[in-house]
């Protein structure tokens, strides 16, 4: 028998040659398997046949959207790996402006806007990503999506390239498209395409807009593929030179496809935003989509050999003020939930959407197997709250912003809040004194809805349907005053511009209009929520004054999940959790329950405030299943 010794110095050698080679195994493994982790790529998807191509590859887009500022942080992974699970290939999302961009000069992107950490995690769990950056990009957002102090400037027109507009977007661009561009596709990331604003067809103001947007992108390191997308009728005055154009629809139609083949021949066509919903307003019924009927269309897409991006996905929560409202037919104001009938729910569970997507797509999938789908969170139906303490709006009024002094009245935006930024959101209080009853009128001044209060006491309300009220006469100096909301800026349309909220022109009492106001930003955001702690809170009484605001308490032992918050017998308000803002909530529906995650609880208490304009039931019920209203199906 031979029997080798090892020097101790040689065997150490050898154990850390053979660790290196193990390191390198697996590392390659994850390369080959991981989307967006590849290093040495140097074609990415291509659009120069008939079908895509991706390293040379042909590939068919199986996309799907699910937007990171709509789903808590806690549950970005949960949701993404639920569209793995489906056969999903690509996420697409949307970069909101306006929450990136709060103030000129100041950006966010950290925790729930951490886009960098939404695409890193993408690619860990091996989907390709389509950033739509816009700077507009609609998605029933406040303003499509633009920052509101844009229109400080009476002379602003967005989407052009006015120079007041084109200054901003390049500030922007410069803090967000840098971030962005390490995490492309030949640079070893994710990103396989950029789309280069959003819908422009159906705006198309300015012919030299989408050719600026194009540079803006390009000139800061975007290098990847460029697509536009639009409706059917609106794709030549939506597109740009060096980007391919895609398709908005519901319904497949052969028309709509040829005449996007005709506009761009041997190129790849591709639905960009498949709706397999739709979305939701007050005082309408909750829309649906049968099931059949998304699957039907998803079909005879994938049959064409075309690629398809699902709009959504996963629609989740516009929760705070962030939704915005609708132009037309008449205006709306869109609900918090943005469930949108997708495949999954607003709570991220498996719809009968889901499961039959799933099968679909097994059969175009070339032989890959579907990762398992996870396991779903568990809800609870928590013991309801009883509000105990009340706190009456005008008690609220030192822990606000301002209060502001001005001869005539100012509209939101162009008040000296924020750091001059002016005000976003909310509801903004106009008080004046007046000297006499008589008629008031608002003369359509009134952007969205207004309280009228006379020495504190309700005496009507402004609206859109409703510009005159009888105020009463009084002895003396009396206090009018105007609770003002902002229901939500338009969303699209071509009157972005004339989107300022407040009272934006004159009230005239008898004809004459009303002067010296004073005027308090109620924003409602975070801080000031909490500061109201330190406010003079009484026992709720029997007969509690309103506007006001209402204190309860939640509690959630171990480790807590997800619920819903159903208020029967309150009209008109806005909820907030431990300070977050859920959302409005509103009798006339269709909505009847706001998601509330339960990462936005602690194990224990949680505080509980309600914001109720006009009548309150005084309890918070917590239910384990959502209520979006009566259902009709989409039209």
């Amino acid at each position: 028998m031979v029997v080798l010794r090892i020097r101790s110095s040689h065997k150490r050698k050898c154990m850390f040659i053979c660790l290196c080679i193990a390191v390198f195994i697996v590392y390659r493994h994850l390369d080959l398997s991981r989307a967006g982790q590849g290093t040495s790529r140097k074609v990415g998807l291509s659009a120069n046949s008939s079908q895509f191509t991706l390293e040379g590859e042909p590939f068919r887009i199986l996309g799907g959207s699910i937007h990171y500022f709509r789903v808590p942080r806690a549950y970005w992974r949960d949701r993404l790996m639920k569209m793995k699970a489906c056969g999903i290939n690509t996420l697409t999302t949307y970069v909101p402006w306006s929450l990136h961009q709060p103030q000129r000069g100041v950006f966010n992107f950290h925790t729930q806007l951490d886009l960098e950490a939404y695409i890193n995690l993408a690619a860990e769990l091996g989907l390709w990503v389509i950033l739509r950056p816009g700077p507009y990009i609609s998605s029933e957002l406040d303003l499509g999506g633009l920052p509101s102090w844009l229109l400080q400037d009476r002379s602003m027109r967005v989407r052009t390239t006015y120079p007041g507009f084109t200054e901003a977007v390049n500030t922007y661009f410069d803090k967000l498209i840098p971030n962005l561009v390490p995490l492309q596709y030949k640079k070893g990331g994710p990103i396989i395409a950029v789309q280069v604003e959003n819908e422009y067809g159906s705006f198309a103001k300015d012919e030299g807009y989408m050719h600026f947007i194009k540079e803006a992108l390009q000139s800061r390191g975007i290098s990847e593929l460029l697509l536009t997308s639009d409706n059917h009728n609106t794709l030549k005055s939506g597109g740009v030179d060096g980007a391919i154009r895609t398709l908005k629809l519901q319904k497949v139609n052969q028309r709509d496809v040829q005449d996007l083949k005709a506009i761009q021949p041997n190129r790849p066509t591709m639905v960009m935003d498949y709706r397999t919903g739709w979305y939701d307003v007050w005082g309408d019924l909750h829309h649906v989509l049968p099931p059949e009927d998304m699957v039907s269309t998803v079909r005879e897409i994938l049959r064409r050999g075309m690629s398809v991006n699902l709009y959504m996905f996963h629609g989740g929560s516009s929760f705070g003020f962030m939704s915005g409202g609708l132009a037309e037919p008449s205006y709306k104001a869109f609900v918090p939930s943005y469930d949108y009938d997708a495949p999954l729910s607003e709570a991220g569970a498996y719809t009968q959407k889901y499961h039959l997507l799933r099968d679909l797509l097994s059969q175009f999938n070339n032989g890959d197997i579907f990762p398992d789908m996870p396991v779903l969170q568990h809800r609870e139906a928590y013991e309801s709250a009883i509000t105990y303490q009340h706190l009456s709006l005008w008690d609220a009024l030192s822990f606000t912003e301002g209060p502001f002094k001005s001869v005539k009245p100012v509209n939101m935006e162009n008040l000296p809040a924020n750091n001059r930024n002016g005000q976003s959101y909310g509801y903004t209080l106009y008080e004046t004194t007046i000297t006499s009853g008589g008629l008031l009128k608002s003369g359509d001044n009134v952007k969205d809805r207004a309280l009228v209060f006379v020495n504190r006491s309700y005496i009507g309300l402004f609206k859109r349907q409703n510009m005159e009220l009888a105020v009463p006469d009084g002895k003396g100096l009396q206090t009018l005053s105007l609770l003002v909301e902002n229901c939500g800026r338009v969303h699209r349309g071509r009157d972005l511009d004339k989107q300022r909220k407040g009272l934006v022109g004159d009230i005239f009492l008898n004809s004459i209009p009303l002067q010296d106001f004073t005027i308090y930003s109620l924003e409602m955001k975070p801080g000031f929520i909490d500061s109201l702690y330190q406010a003079p809170w009484k026992a709720l009484p029997e007969t509690p004054t309103f506007p006001s605001f209402f204190m309860g308490q939640l509690f959630a032992y171990g480790y807590p999940s997800d619920t819903f918050v159903k208020l029967p017998g309150w009209e008109k308000g806005v909820v907030f959790i431990n300070g977050i803002n859920l959302g409005r909530y509103w009798s006339i529906g269709p909505q009847q329950t706001l998601y509330l995650p339960g990462p936005f609880l602690n194990s224990g208490i949680n505080q509980i405030v309600v914001f109720e304009e006009q009548e309150g039931d005084y309890k918070v019920n917590f239910e384990d299943t959502p209520d979006l209203g009566m259902a009709a199906d989409v039209q």
